[in-house]
C-alpha cells in the first residue's frame, strides 16, 4: 500500500478557516453543539484521507461542506424517531448536493452560533473559550497556551458553556431586532478580550501573542460583514487593526517592550492602518459613534501623526473626555490622564490620577502605579517615581513588563 502524501500546510489555514463555517451549518441541522463538533472532526478527517490520493477539489469549502452537511443528514437518519418525511425536506434543502457545487450563503448560521458563543448566560471565560474553539477552531490546547492555563481548566470551561446551553435551552438564533442592543455588546466585548490578551499578554514571557490578535480581528470583521449597519462593529475592527499596526515597532529585537513615544514610526504596519482607516470610514458613516469607534478615532490620530511630539493631544484628550460620557469607566479616565498630561503637563495628570486612588476596579491594575511614575519622572520627582514603579513592579506578571518597570526603576535611582 502506497504511503499517504503529506498534506500542504496551507490545508492546516484553510480547514481552521472552513471549521465555523462547518460547525454553524451542523449545529443548524441537528442543534447539537457535541455532535456537530464530532462531525466536522469526521468530515476533516476524511479529506486528510482523500486529498492526498485524488487531489484538492478546486473547492474545497464546497467539498467539506457537502461532506458535512450529507453527514449530517445520515446521522438524523439514523437517529430514533427520525420521522421519514424529515429527511426528503432536508434533502430537498440542499444537505445531499454535488461537490462541484458552490456552497450556500451561511452568514445567518454564523451571526447564530456567534451571538450563541456570546449569550449572557454564559461565563465571560466560558464565552471567550467557546468562540475561539467554534468560530476560531482553535484547539484546546491552543486556547490554553494563548491564555497561559491550563488545558483541563480550558476544557471545564468549554464544558460548562455546552452544558448551559443544553441546560437552559438556549436557542440557536440571532437575536430578535428589538433585543440586538441588549445582546451586540457581549458579542463585542468578547471579541475585544480576545484582541486584548493577543496584544498585552497579561502574564508569561511573549509581549504579543498575534495569533490571538489576528483571530479577534477576523472575528470582528465578520461580524461587521454580517452586520453591515452595525457602526461598532465596524469601529471595533478599525481599532483593532490601528492598534495591531504598532506590533512591529511594540516589541525590540530582545522581545522587550517600547512605549509608543520611542517607537519606530516607519515600522508600523501602514497596511493595517489603511484596513483600520476604512472600518472607520464605514462606522461613521452609521453615525452614533460608540465606545469602540471613538477608541478607533484616538488610534486614528497615533497614526496619523508624523511623530510623537506632532501628536495632537488636545483632540486625544476631547476624544476621552466623549469616551469617558459613554463609558465611565477608571481605565478610560486613565487613558484620559495620559492624553491630558500631554497636552497641559503632567501636573494635570496627576490630578485626575489622584481622583482614581481608590477605584476598585484599578486595585491590583499595574498601569495606574506605573502612569502615576511615569508623570512623576517628568516632573524630575525621581525618588517618588522610584516608589510608584517598585509599586507597580509587585502588580505586573507579564516578564516583559516587569524588565521595562526594572528598567524605569534604575534610572530613577541614577537619574541623568
Amino acid at each position: 500500500m502506497t504511503d499517504r502524501a503529506p498534506l500542504p500546510p496551507v490545508l492546516d489555514q484553510l480547514f481552521r478557516r472552513e471549521s465555523a463555517r462547518l460547525v454553524a451549518t451542523v449545529i443548524r441541522l441537528v442543534r447539537d453543539v457535541d455532535l456537530a463538533e464530532e462531525i466536522v472532526q469526521e468530515t476533516l478527517l476524511s479529506a486528510m484521507e482523500h486529498w492526498p490520493f485524488s487531489g484538492v477539489p478546486d473547492n474545497p469549502g464546497a467539498w467539506l461542506m457537502v461532506g458535512a452537511k450529507n453527514r449530517a443528514v445520515d446521522h438524523l437518519r439514523r437517529a430514533r424517531g427520525f420521522s421519514q418525511k424529515v429527511a426528503p425536506v432536508l434533502l430537498a434543502d440542499g444537505n445531499a448536493v454535488s461537490e462541484a457545487a458552490e456552497p450556500e450563503p451561511i452568514a445567518d448560521d454564523l451571526l447564530r452560533l456567534m451571538f450563541t458563543c456570546c449569550h449572557p448566560d454564559l461565563a465571560q471565560e466560558s464565552q471567550v473559550a467557546l468562540t475561539l474553539k467554534l468560530l476560531g477552531g482553535l484547539s484546546t490546547g491552543e486556547i490554553a497556551r494563548a491564555f497561559l492555563v491550563s488545558e483541563p481548566a480550558v476544557a471545564q470551561r468549554i464544558v460548562r458553556a455546552k452544558r448551559t446551553i443544553a441546560e437552559r435551552r438556549i436557542p440557536y438564533e440571532v437575536p430578535p431586532v428589538a433585543a440586538l442592543p441588549a445582546r451586540v455588546p457581549s458579542v463585542l466585548e468578547v471579541i475585544y478580550l480576545i484582541f486584548n490578551e493577543g496584544y498585552s499578554a497579561r502574564a508569561g514571557e511573549a509581549l504579543v501573542r498575534t495569533e490571538l490578535c489576528d483571530e479577534a480581528i477576523r472575528l470582528g470583521v465578520l461580524l461587521g460583514e454580517l452586520l453591515p449597519e452595525l457602526g461598532e462593529a465596524h469601529g471595533l475592527a478599525a481599532l483593532m487593526e490601528i492598534s495591531a499596526s504598532r506590533t512591529p515597532a511594540r516589541v525590540a529585537e530582545s522581545g522587550d517592550l517600547v512605549l509608543l513615544a520611542d517607537q519606530d514610526r516607519a515600522r508600523w504596519d501602514r497596511v493595517r492602518i489603511d484596513r483600520g482607516l476604512l472600518h472607520l470610514a464605514r462606522a461613521r458613516a452609521q453615525g452614533s459613534p460608540g465606545p469602540y469607534q471613538i477608541q478607533a478615532e484616538i488610534g486614528a490620530r497615533h497614526a496619523l501623526a508624523a511623530s510623537w511630539e506632532a501628536t495632537d493631544w488636545r483632540a486625544i484628550a476631547d476624544l476621552y473626555r466623549r469616551l469617558a460620557a459613554l463609558d465611565a469607566s477608571p481605565v478610560v479616565e486613565l487613558n484620559r490622564a495620559v492624553a491630558v498630561s500631554m497636552a497641559e503637563g503632567p501636573e494635570a495628570g496627576l490630578a485626575i490620577l489622584d481622583t482614581l486612588a481608590e477605584a476598585p476596579a484599578l486595585k491590583g491594575y499595574h498601569l495606574l502605579p506605573a502612569t502615576r511614575a511615569d508623570f512623576l519622572r517628568r516632573l524630575g520627582r525621581w525618588s517618588e517615581a522610584a516608589a510608584e514603579y517598585r509599586r507597580a513592579l509587585e502588580l505586573a506578571t507579564n516578564l516583559r513588563e516587569r524588565a521595562f518597570l526594572e528598567r524605569r526603576i534604575q534610572e530613577c535611582e541614577r537619574p541623568a
